[in-house]
């Protein structure tokens, strides 16, 4: 998009949870060139550590943390640890998930009970845990939230995970309201097919027909989607607020 987070990050702390692998991974390497200090957070410690690994080795500041986003408790411990190592943070993206695709009907309350506790609610602790010191420093700050085009328009298969992804975009508008006067937007950016291992788990026919359905007839990468938070965590969207990115190729184009 043209903009980058450095002017308002300097030595400053960006949290990114899922960042062990795909548009997690992505997106951590791509706000440490913008200067970040990134704080990546998995529930996979090696996954995590070979993301900061990454980042170190070109340059980058980065450090590994593990953290069931679900879990509440490890949530607040992980914000105490990365507070305490890496100082203020400025910027939060919510990237991590998880999902299997399967019929609606096939489902029970155990499955659905572990979409929504990743999907969502994992969200909903992760911002609650960083947002409080980051009102105490009152030097403003972003949240990103990682949501999904099955939040916006459905998706077979994933009818649970397209109601957790949806929810997040009406937390994100919520939230919103509510952090504007601390100076701290809060903002969605929702991918559509992406090259990740959840696309790559779907059986094949499906694969196929979503990518023929995509106008660039490509997948996003988890570059398209980086560039997407690298804007929404700058400075030139300091006055952008409460808004839902659809990063798909053309896929969806309703509002």
């Amino acid at each position: 998009m043209g903009h980058t987070a450095r002017d308002l990050a300097a030595t400053s702390t960006a949290v990114v949870t899922g960042a062990g692998l795909g548009l997690g991974r992505g997106i951590a390497v791509r706000l440490a060139q913008d200067g970040f200090a990134v704080a990546a957070i998995d529930v996979d410690m090696d996954a995590a550590a070979d993301s900061a690994e990454q980042i170190t080795a070109a340059g980058g500041a980065a450090r590994n943390y593990r953290a069931d986003v679900g879990d509440p408790d490890a949530v607040q411990q992980v914000c105490g640890e990365v507070l305490r190592d890496l100082g203020a943070v400025k910027v939060v993206v919510n990237c991590a998930g998880w999902d299997e695709v399967h019929p609606f009907v096939e489902t029970g309350p155990a499955f659905w009970d572990h979409v929504v506790r990743v999907n969502y609610l994992g969200v909903v602790a992760v911002s609650h845990a960083f947002v409080k010191p980051m009102i105490e420093a009152g030097a403003g700050g972003r949240i990103v939230n990682i949501s999904s085009d099955a939040g916006r328009v459905g998706s077979t298969g994933e009818t649970v995970y397209a109601g957790a992804k949806g929810a997040i975009i009406a937390f994100t508008k919520s939230l919103a309201r509510e952090m504007v006067r601390h100076r701290i937007t809060v903002n969605c950016v929702c991918p559509g097919p992406a090259n990740t291992r959840l696309f790559r788990r779907q059986p094949e026919r499906i694969q196929e027909a979503l990518l023929r359905a995509i106008p660039f007839r490509r997948l996003a990468e988890p570059a398209d989607v980086a560039h997407a938070v690298s804007f929404f965590a700058s400075d030139g969207a300091g006055y952008i607020t409460g808004q839902v990115l659809s990063v798909s190729g053309g896929l969806t184009m309703a509002g």
